[in-house]
């Protein structure tokens, strides 16, 4: 007890919103009984998750409910290494041998702490507390660090913000061992410096791009862009989803195939893909059945590979596809397929139409001061009439008056006054 309330309070130190706890239970359809608790509530309740198999997530919650839609805070990240699923398995102890010689402040920075879960053991870096809208990044930064200790077996499918690892004092089942922990340093990171030190090719959405001597824009910057517009029409497909209340009969396929797709091509898992979107299923006012979803969105496991084949991406462009292998839909294209309104699109980010796009640059130069064309035209047109209006009055007044003078007076240009008085 004392050992599992220690390792959650060091992990959720000062944490914003709600943690969740999970036990394996095959009484639950799901597999686990899940709850969600706030932080000053865990020393109260953690006695009833100990034993075998307890777990809990890794970064909060703005509502209890563990999706990675419903991130709080992202607050570690983490690498998950099976020791025993190599063809030669290695002991925990020697896997960490080799991160320390190989690995440790050279690819990947140094841990905050090691989970030995009984058959591996996960990797966990702390650091300063960032919102949901910081995921894109994050989630670069978690596969990059997964990528590096590909060699060790780290699971490519433990990468999700929403995933949760074992609880230190408690029990494995499978082998009837203790999970340890052990604390290496207090050091919290920053995700733009592990980003800057691991990194530094990866540049923000907005940043100029540089350029190689090839004229072709870094891969990595390309790949983060590529994460951000996924994440991006992800989020776009959700918020449509609320602003109907989750009443989408009608649309209901379309909805799902697309979620399966962009999830598959942002968290590259084609499996945790389709565990979102059933989730995302069933909170429908009308979900369609288990084996619905994987029928219509079956396709979206095949573009999503034939995304991911370099041979099959390089035939397509070569046959005029710029964009490549898989689905490459046109904003036109999903508002007409999810028949989303003008009204609609102001709440979202990227699937907007045209008209709405032109609609936002006009409000955004209207918020920096710059007024419509239309709008300066007529204020030209009243600053001459006032103009021809004076020199008509000067003239009447002085009939000898020279152009060289009225200009003085008008502060204008003596070429200018010969053009206004066409207008006389």
């Amino acid at each position: 007890m004392n050992e599992a309330l220690k390792h959650i309070t060091y992990h959720h130190k000062q944490a914003d919103g709600w943690i969740a706890l999970c036990k394996k239970d095959e009484s639950y359809s799901s597999g686990f009984k899940q709850y969600h608790y706030k932080p000053d509530e865990l020393p109260e309740v953690l006695n009833r998750w100990n034993g075998e198999d307890c777990y809990f997530s890794m970064n909060t919650f703005y509502k209890p409910l563990r999706r990675v839609e419903n991130i709080r805070q992202l607050r570690s990240l983490y690498v998950d290494i099976d020791c025993h699923a190599k063809k030669e398995p290695l002991t925990p102890e020697q896997v960490l041998m080799w991160l320390e010689s190989e690995h440790f402040g050279i690819t990947v920075p140094e841990p905050n702490y090691i989970i030995f879960s009984g058959r591996g053991l996960v990797l966990e870096w702390m650091i300063q507390p960032v919102p949901y809208k910081a995921l894109p990044l994050w989630q670069a930064i978690e596969n990059y660090l997964c990528n590096q200790l590909k060699e060790l077996n780290a699971d490519g499918k433990a990468t999700d913000a929403a995933r949760i690892f074992r609880i230190g004092g408690t029990v494995n089942s499978k082998n009837k061992n203790v999970v340890q922990v052990e604390y290496r340093h207090d050091y919290i990171y920053e995700l733009r410096e592990i980003q800057e030190e691991y990194l530094p090719e990866l540049k923000p959405k907005k940043e100029k791009q540089k350029q190689d001597n090839k004229g072709n824009q870094n891969k990595v910057s390309h790949i983060f862009n590529t994460y951000t517009l996924h994440f991006e029409r992800k989020e776009d497909l959700l918020r449509l989803i609320q602003l109907r209340n989750f009443n989408v009969t009608g649309y209901r396929s379309n909805f799902l195939f697309l979620f399966r797709y962009w999830s598959s091509l942002y968290y590259g898992d084609s499996d945790l893909a389709l565990q979102r979107t059933l989730e995302l299923n069933a909170e429908f006012t009308e979900p369609l059945k288990e084996r619905e979803v994987k029928q219509i969105t079956k396709s979206a496991e095949k573009a999503w590979k034939d995304k991911n084949d370099e041979e099959l991406n390089a035939r397509v462009r070569k046959q005029g596809y710029k964009a490549g292998a898989g689905y490459n839909f046109t904003n036109e294209k999903l508002i007409a397929m999810l028949d989303i309104s003008m009204d609609e699109q102001r709440h979202l980010k990227t699937i907007i139409s045209y008209e709405e796009k032109q609609r936002r640059k006009t409000v955004k130069r209207r918020e920096n001061g710059i007024v419509e064309r239309s709008q300066y035209i007529n204020e030209q047109k009243n600053i001459t009439n006032e103009r021809v209006e004076a020199i008509r009055k000067l003239i009447t007044d002085n009939p000898k008056i020279k152009n060289k003078e009225i200009a003085e007076l008008l502060s204008i240009s003596s070429a200018r006054v010969g053009q206004l008085k066409k207008y006389l």
